[in-house]
């Protein structure tokens, strides 16, 4: 089950994030998901290097 979090952002990033998202056909809250994922994922990879 996931969470909800409510998020409040700028307009002009909401606007952002829903163009980006359209362009590669996923809703705002998928595209937000995939991007805080990719997120986590780059700082693992940071934190383990030597």
């Amino acid at each position: 089950m996931k969470k909800k979090v409510l998020l409040r952002i700028d307009p002009k990033l909401h606007d952002q994030l829903r163009q980006w998202a359209d362009d590669e056909f996923r809703s705002i809250n998928a595209q937000i998901e995939f991007l805080l994922k990719k997120a986590v994922a780059q700082h693992r990879r940071e934190s383990n290097e030597p």
